[in-house]
């Protein structure tokens, strides 16, 4: 599967970071009794910690029409099922350092 620029970018700052023990394209709920298809673009296994990138935001990409919204709402309501915490960022979050911070916060607490 092939990654966005974001994704590249956030993967590159998590490893300068340190960060590292991530997987990318995670498919967290491929066990029954769900069988789904959705796959997570990072995870932190042990931190049972989903990352999302959501491209497009204000260019009218996947994430915000309707359809794609309503399906993000079905993958990250089905994570928290699941036992997942759940963090999404956008482009620009990525780009200036908040996802980074984010992360980096979240996995110094949990």
């Amino acid at each position: 599967m092939t990654q966005s620029h974001l994704e590249e970018t956030l993967a590159w700052q998590l490893d300068a970071a340190g960060l590292t023990g991530y997987v990318r394209e995670y498919r967290f709920a491929a066990q029954p009794p769900y069988k789904r298809q959705f796959r997570a673009d990072f995870a932190y296994i042990d931190k049972h910690l989903l990352i999302e990138v959501e491209g497009g935001t204000y260019s009218r990409g996947r994430h915000t029409r309707p359809q794609g919204f309503e399906d993000d709402c079905e993958k990250y309501n089905l994570a928290v099922i699941c036992g997942w915490r759940v963090l999404r960022f956008t482009g620009k979050m990525v780009n200036d350092g908040r996802a980074l911070d984010t992360i980096e916060r979240v996995l110094k607490c949990c």
